[in-house]
């Protein structure tokens, strides 16, 4: 049975739907240009980026290292505990600033060249495709032709290199989780023995396999919420890519001098892997790749007229108007980003090669006995260094008589180690006035840092200790 013919791209629906509910497959055929070219070299140089990233060491330790098994997350040489999560905030808004005002401007530039599902589809597994079973035209025959050995042996060697791929690029995911000699580690042994990380690879495997052999363009269209959230963050001054109607219309033949100059030739709609027709307009389904305007600049060419009928640029250029690049949108996007990357920057500035946590023992908040008014605390000094640190604690802000028990002495925490430990402070009662608010130092014996927590020191009102001359335990 041939397969069913393509539809006429329409701004009723989705592209990817027939009327009858059946979805159409893809195969975008091939362009060549200065935007291809440049999207080639953009994509490879992020494919190079994410691949090499496990394997350069700074610091002693991967570029991107998110250590969970021991709350230690790397990043290009800074060390963050989990107690430094609360940064993630301030990075995560000023990647979204950032993305805003970038959309602003450029609209869904980071979709159509920076976008991971972009990058790897496009440059990767359609490369695979292209490979094996030729151009456009071919693989549409390919589809159509009738089960046959030639036709099993190309879909079996695809379908395999695809399962390769989403492999390899699975276990360099989770090398960043569990470090390259890890993975290697897991490799070599049964499954058996790693039984948690053989599950995720399979799963992550099988998933990435999924989107890419089969889902592809589906999870721009239906799952990724940012073509949607685009009207709200783009305006007619946002240079996207467009069709010239002014110039283009009314659509004829080349030899046709009452025609414009587009030729309805449908090549823009035949590279496009969302399968748009950009002559209808602005669309969700549009991913800002190019592969139009080099296909259309392409046939201009031959037809050696001006190129352009398709490019980027803004709305109110495309009817004539003067485009804006500095208006309110943009400004508040700026100043957004501004105050994101602001914050993120002191924010990470802020994080120190070790963090100090001191909390109140369980229990009573205080203990007093016949001779004195005790706190209990726990000391929690984690090393985030890669190497053995050493630490003394002491006490600012105290009144004299004050006696400290535990870290007496200078103590030494292991590479990437933790200590905890107790700290008790105790106050004759004959010096006690009341409860008192003082500072711990947790000090690098290097002097490059000193990290400082405020605590209150708790006791009962002294008047209830000269009154009650004779005290019988805990209050």
């Amino acid at each position: 049975m041939p397969a069913p013919t393509l539809e006429q791209p329409n701004r009723d629906s989705v592209t990817t739907i027939r009327s009858d509910g059946s979805r159409p497959f893809l195969h975008p055929s091939d362009t060549h240009g200065r935007f291809t070219t440049a999207r080639k070299v953009s994509a490879w140089a992020l494919i190079v980026f994410y691949l090499s990233l496990p394997w350069i060491k700074i610091g002693g330790f991967p570029a991107v290292f998110l250590d969970i098994a021991d709350r230690r997350f790397h990043l290009f040489g800074v060390t963050f505990a989990a107690q430094d999560m609360w940064l993630l905030f301030f990075v995560i808004t000023g990647l979204g600033f950032s993305l805003f005002f970038v959309t602003a401007l450029l609209g869904r530039v980071w979709c159509g060249w920076a976008c991971p599902q972009t990058v790897f589809l496009d440059h990767v597994y359609r490369q695979i495709e292209r490979w094996i079973e030729g151009d456009a035209v071919k693989r549409r025959a390919l589809d159509a032709a009738p089960p046959s050995p030639g036709k099993f042996a190309k879909r079996a060697v695809k379908h395999a290199l695809y399962l390769l791929v989403s492999a390899i690029i699975t276990h360099l995911f989770l090398a960043y989780y569990v470090s390259l000699a890890e993975v290697w580690d897991m490799v070599t042994h049964a499954p058996a023995e790693h039984w948690g990380a053989f599950g995720f690879i399979f799963f992550a495997t099988a998933i990435l396999y999924f989107n890419f052999a089969w889902f592809r363009e589906q999870l721009c269209i239906v799952i990724c919420p940012y073509g949607r959230i685009q009207s709200a963050l783009i305006d007619d001054h946002s240079m996207v890519i467009g069709y010239d109607a002014k110039r283009g219309e009314p659509r004829g033949k080349a030899n046709d001098p009452a025609a414009g100059a587009c030729v309805d030739c449908h090549r823009c709609v035949q590279v496009c892997p969302t399968g748009i027709d950009i002559r209808q307009g602005l669309q969700m389904e549009c991913i800002g790749c190019t592969a139009c305007i080099d296909a259309c600049d392409d046939v201009m060419a031959r037809l050696k007229r001006p190129t352009g009928l398709i490019r980027y640029d803004s709305q109110k250029a495309f009817t004539g108007s003067r485009t804006k690049w500095i208006r309110p949108r943009t400004i508040l996007y700026f100043v957004l980003l501004l105050a994101g990357a602001s914050v993120a920057t002191w924010a990470i500035s802020t994080v120190k090669p070790a963090n100090f946590g001191l909390t109140r023992m369980t229990g009573a908040p205080y203990i007093v006995d016949a001779t004195d008014v005790r706190n209990q605390f726990l000391v929690r000094i984690v090393n985030k260094r890669s190497v053995p640190a050493r630490f003394n604690v002491c006490l600012d802000r105290v009144p004299e008589g004050i006696r400290q028990t535990g870290f007496e002495q200078v103590v030494e925490v292991g590479p990437l180690g933790e200590l905890v430990q107790p700290l008790i402070l105790q106050q004759p009662r004959g010096s006690y006035t009341g409860p008192f608010h003082f500072a711990v130092h947790v000090e690098d014996v290097d002097g490059k840092f000193t990290l400082v927590k405020p605590v209150e020191f708790l006791g009962p009102e002294a008047s209830l200790l000269r009154e009650d001359n004779a005290p019988k335990g805990n209050k």
